[in-house]
Order: C-alpha cells, then structure tokens, then sequence
C-alpha cells in the first residue's frame, strides 16, 4: 500500500452489520475505483452477540465461525477491487479469522484471480489465552459462576496498518474495535505516529461515520415528514476522503440514494458515544466537542476539530454465557374485538402454563399497539378505549426458560391457541432460540499479544 503522506486517501464501507445488504458495496468500489489516488474498501459484520454465535458455530465444526456471508459480501466485488490495487479490510473473521481466509481464498481461486496476499489478525480471543482463574477475576461476582461461551477483547488498528505496510489485498480480523477498521489503512498510508493523538483522534472518528454503513446516509436517520431522505430504496454507502493532517471529507457512493448532510453527519457522531470528550478505543481517546461539521456541497460534509488524548491503559472485552433458551409465538386475531380477543389469548397462555408448573418470566405484547411501551408482563393492555376499536391485531408471547424442553411447552401453548381458542386466531409462528447473556470488563493491555500474519 502508497504510504506517501500528500495526497487523499478514500475509505469506503461495504457493510454496517452482519444482515447487511450484499450488494451495497458494489456501488461504492465503483465510486472508489473511478477516482484518483489510493482507496480501501471495510467491511463491518460483527456484533457481541454476532460473535458469541460465530464461537457456537465454531464448537460445532472447527471449520466454521466466520461471517456467514462472507462469500455473497465479497464475491460482487473482490475481482474490481484487485483489479485497482483496493485492500479490503474487514472483521468478518469473527471467531475463526484463519478459515475466513480460507474461505476467501477459495473464493479468489473460483475467480481467476491470482494467489491473493490475505492476512489475519488474531489475539483478540481471551479463551485462547488467558487461565479460567484469570478471566473469572475480570467479571462482575455474578456472573463467576457462568461458564463463557465467548470472551472477546477489542483489538485496535496496528496490527492491521502493519499488514497493509506488507502488502496484504485482503485483511482479516476477529473482534477489534469498529473505526480501527478504518484507522489502519490511514496508519499504512499516511504513516501517521502512534502518539499522533489528534490524527489517530480525526481517523477514529472517521471510521466511527463509516462504520455503520448507511446509517450515515440517511439510513437510520429517515423519518418521514420530519427527516425526508430522498430515494431511500437504494441508500448509499458512505466513502470517507481523509487528508494528511487529519481533516476529512464524508460523501457517499455515486449514483446512489439516501443523502449525507450535517444533520446526517451529527446524529451518526453522536452514536453509541458516552461522552464526546472521551470516546475510548483502543487506539486513542477521542473528543468531538470542538469538532466543526460543515456542508460544503450536496452529499460533501468535511469534519475538522476533533482532539485526541493517549490511549487507555486497557482494553474493553465482552464477555457472553449461555443464558438459556428463548421460546417466542406469535397468532393474529382481526375482526370486530380483536383487541379482546387477542388479550384473551394472551391470559390462557399464561394460565396454561401456570397449571403445567412452569414458571419463568412471560412477556404478552399486542405487537403495533401494546409492545414496545407496555410493561414486561404485558399488563399495560388493559382493554382500555384506545384498544376497543382495533380490528387486526398480532399476538406475541416470549419467555426465558431455563430448559429447552420448558422453551418447546411454552411454543406448543401458543400453537394449541389454533383450535382451543379464542376464536379467529390464525398466522401461528413459534421459535426456541438458545439465548446469550453478555457483559463488559476491562483486560489489561499486557494480557494480551496482538500479532498478524499472512495465511497459508
């Protein structure tokens, strides 16, 4: 990768999150490959849960564990991007980055593509490293008695930046931090130092607007009639032009729906930020509250001011256990007293299970009118007039069960509505998912040994 610091470097995102759409980065190599100068692409598919199911699938068969559409993510533009010399970095290692490579190598073979450079980052799995002793003395005393199906620390940007240095096409890493993805090119390119607190500062930020994807385009932020986002079906992805001394340009992919405005620009540097003069990464400790966002033509929105201070002394792990199973059901009533209906059906689930001698914390939603703001056991649906009138409602029951077999009575129940009433139900839908509980911890820093290398 050009390391030379004069010129601009675009970053642009092909995914925000695991269930993602596969084409959107299509538009966005297109853009990249169209303009002058050097480009990457990231991909961002990892959650904490995201990772605790790719740990469960890797326990299951050695060879899996990675983002499950790795392939249908790259595939649309893996040959464009090393027929214009764009690395691609992503985490969709998960919690097997070795057999993502593997699975991309495949993949490059199946195109034609010469013998791709694919490196791995690793050192982020503290089940790999640390004693049961050492990982129980970092949780919360209530949580010591879990067993950890995954325990993962936030890796930062380096290890990626030294493997772009080395001439990798394509990085892959487990759980690092979200805008490390994007700091790590600017650190291959620009050269920047790893003290530079401003700059390092400027690139995590700018990896932050990139890093959920469309969210930053009008994604997330539409809102009819007070957030009009034109031509929302076909949003586009973010590209982000980072200069040398730090200030950036966030734009998007052409030809694209979706808009990039201050408005858009604010509301995505806000998110997930606890304080805005101290975002912590692995990397530096961000603060946006001197940051100056400003239009400078349609989709064109530059970001300067951001300040940064040294990085923490530790990392940020999550931690996830089994928590049990989750059994949910779902039946519509419609018609003349649904609502009543429908809060009936609700009552006889309960009972049912009641008289089975099954107890475990029950949720009772009327999905659209009582759900989202109603108490956990449902009782916010009180028949009041506000319900009397609605003619088409959904039903649903969810409950944490202890036991799958407690999970599958309690999806049977809300079948059995079918035929034992009340009248008019129909539409049954039932699920019993193993159910992950999560928690944070910090790691000390020298607990840990971050390294990357290229695969086999």
């Amino acid at each position: 990768m050009n390391t030379a610091s004069t010129d601009i470097l675009r970053i642009g995102c092909g995914a925000g999150f695991s269930g993602d759409r596969w084409d959107a980065a299509v538009a966005v190599v297109r853009t990249l490959a169209a303009q002058p100068g050097p480009a990457v692409l990231m991909f961002e598919t990892l959650a904490e849960r995201t990772l605790a199911l790719a740990q469960l699938r890797r326990r299951a068969d050695p060879q899996a564990g990675y983002e499950p559409s790795l392939e249908r993510f790259v595939a649309p533009v893996l040959r464009e991007c090393v027929a214009h010399g764009i690395p691609i970095v992503g985490n969709f290692g998960a919690a097997n980055p070795r057999a993502a490579a593997a699975c991309l190598r495949r993949l490059g073979e199946s195109l034609g593509l010469p013998r791709l450079r694919i490196a791995v980052v690793e050192g982020d799995d503290l089940l790999a490293r640390l004693s049961t002793d050492q990982l129980q003395s970092l949780l919360p005393g209530q949580l010591r008695a879990h067993e950890a199906v995954s325990a993962n620390a936030y890796l930062g940007a380096f290890e990626i930046a030294q493997a772009l240095r080395a001439g990798a096409q394509i990085v892959v890493t487990g759980r690092v931090a979200d805008p490390s993805l994007a700091l790590g090119p600017m650190l291959a390119h620009f050269g920047w130092a790893a003290d530079d607190w401003d700059r390092l500062a400027c690139g995590t930020m700018a990896g932050h607007l990139l890093e959920c994807g469309a969210q930053v385009c009008g994604g997330y932020f539409a809102d009819p009639g007070v957030k009009d986002v034109p031509y929302l079906a076909d949003v586009g992805f973010p590209i982000v032009e980072m200069h040398a001394d730090g200030h950036f340009v966030v734009t998007k992919a052409q030809a694209t729906g979706g808009c990039v405005d201050t408005r858009t620009v604010k509301e995505q540097l806000l998110y997930e930020i606890h304080d805005p003069a101290r975002y912590l990464t692995p990397d530096v400790v961000a603060d946006i509250t001197e940051a100056e966002v400003t239009q400078l033509a349609a989709d064109r929105v530059e970001v300067r001011g951001v300040r940064g201070h040294p990085a923490p002394a530790s990392l940020k792990a999550t931690v996830c256990f089994d928590a049990g199973w989750l059994a949910e059901g779902e039946i519509s009533y419609a018609g003349p007293n649904a609502a009543a209906r429908g809060r009936l059906a609700g009552a006889v689930v309960r009972d049912r299970l009641r008289s089975l001698g099954l107890a475990m914390p029950l949720r009772v939603d009327l999905i659209g009118q009582c759900s989202v703001l109603a108490v956990y056991d449902g009782s916010g649906c009180d028949g009041t007039t506000q319900f009397k009138d609605l003619q088409d409602v959904r039903l649903r029951i969810a409950a944490h069960a202890s036991g799958r077999d407690d999970a599958d009575a309690v999806a049977r129940e809300v079948l059995a509505l079918y035929t034992c009433g009340p009248a008019g139900g129909g539409g049954v839908r039932t699920q019993v998912t193993n159910r992950l509980a999560s928690d944070s911890c910090e790691v000390p820093r020298d607990w840990l040994q971050p390294a990357w290398s290229f695969a086999a």
